[in-house]
This record gives structure tokens, sequence and C-alpha cells, in this order.
């Protein structure tokens, strides 16, 4: 969102006025009047070079209200981020199924949670079958108004089937719905990849570990 400041005047050299010019018979000197719509009138005297001095001043003035414009203009931008971590609990539901892909992201997870100083206390690992079975146990933590975000971590991989499809799509609605039916935000952190390698990258690998941004994203 964008709030800006009015200004009482934008640009009135573009609405400005020169009045007639009063030559001497001798040509050397000439009186230009400039009047603007501006709360301020400008008188000067110059030599014949009058036209060209005038439209330098012009053109100052012309940017000095634009830059004076421009300083109005006030963006807001809103980010999250977390000092301290006292007060809070969160929920972590992991699905079995692709363990191995899994337990490195709840580990990871887990370190960035005690990196931020959450007790461990506070933090509650809920274990489901597979990720279709993610969606319905966040919405029933959420709704249970214990927790301020629930991690939801699982790896669905492409087999030969359109299986992934389904259970993918299935796992990502899911999560979708469970935060906006609790009202608690809920996390995605479900791995969609075509291979194992592809997900052992992901899971601590040369891709990073998606359980510790997972986490990252909970507590700002």
């Amino acid at each position: 969102m964008a709030s800006f400041a009015s200004t009482e005047c934008f640009l009135p050299l573009r609405q400005s006025c020169l009045t007639p010019m009063h030559h001497h018979q001798n040509g050397t000197s000439a009186i230009l009047h400039l009047n603007c719509k501006s709360k301020n009138s400008l008188s000067f005297s110059s030599s014949s070079s009058f036209s060209t001095q005038g439209t330098n001043l012009c053109n100052a003035i012309e940017r000095k209200e634009r830059s004076s414009f421009a300083q109005t203009a006030a963006v807001r931008h809103l980010m999250g981020s977390v000092t301290r971590t006292q007060g809070l609990r969160f929920a972590v539901v992991v699905a079995r199924f692709n363990e191995i892909i899994t337990k490195p992201l709840l580990e990871g997870a887990l370190a960035t949670f005690k990196n931020y100083s959450v007790p461990e206390e506070d933090i509650d690992v809920v274990w489901v079958p597979g990720s279709f079975e993610i969606g319905v146990v966040a919405e029933r933590l959420g709704k249970s108004q214990k927790y301020h975000a629930i991690l939801c971590i699982g790896a669905v991989i492409r087999g030969d089937t359109s299986h992934y499809d389904a259970v993918a799509n299935s796992a990502a609605s899911g999560v979708l719905s469970a935060g906006l039916n609790s009202g608690v935000p809920c996390i995605f952190g479900v791995l969609t990849c075509d291979d194992m390698e592809q997900a052992l990258n992901r899971a601590g690998g040369k891709s990073g570990n998606k359980g510790s941004e997972t986490a990252l994203t909970a507590v700002s």
C-alpha cells in the first residue's frame, strides 16, 4: 500500500505565464516578470540574454518542484521478523512415507527452532502415515488453538503412474484448507520431486534444507 501526501501546487511552471516584455529603445536591457500560480511571484531584470537565463530559472524551479513532490511519496514495506520467540508454540506434522527424506527435513526444522531459542517443550511433533493425511491432522491441531503456527513436512516423489499428481495436489490443497479453516498459519513443507536425487538435495544436500526454511517461515 502506498500513501501519498498532496502538494498545494504541482509543477506550477507549466501553467505559468510571462507578462509582455518592455524593451528600452537601446535594446540593452529588459524586464521579465514571471507570474506563477504558486505563492511566490518572481521578477528580475537582466541584459539582452534574459531569455536564456529565464529558461534556466524555470527549469531549475521545475526540477525542484518535481523533487519535492517525489519526496512526499511514502511506501510502507511490511516484513516479518522475530527477535523473541518466548511464549510461541509450534506443531510439526511429519509424514512417515519416504522417511529417508522427511526425517532430515524434521531435523532441519528443529535445528532452526533451536537457533531461534524456541524451547523444546514448546514444540510438538506429530507423525502421520503419508503426505495425504497431513492436512487433516494440521487442521485439527490448528483448531485446538494451542499453537501459533504448524509446520507440514512430507515428500512426494514421482513414479510411473499418475498417483504422484493426486497425492501432491491433495497435500497442497489440504494444507491450504487447514490454514484457512483453523485460522492458524500452516506452513507448506512438502517436497514434490521428480526423483530421489532431487529430494535428497533439498533435505540437507546441495539445495539446502527445506525443513529449516519451513521453520524460519513459521517464526517470521
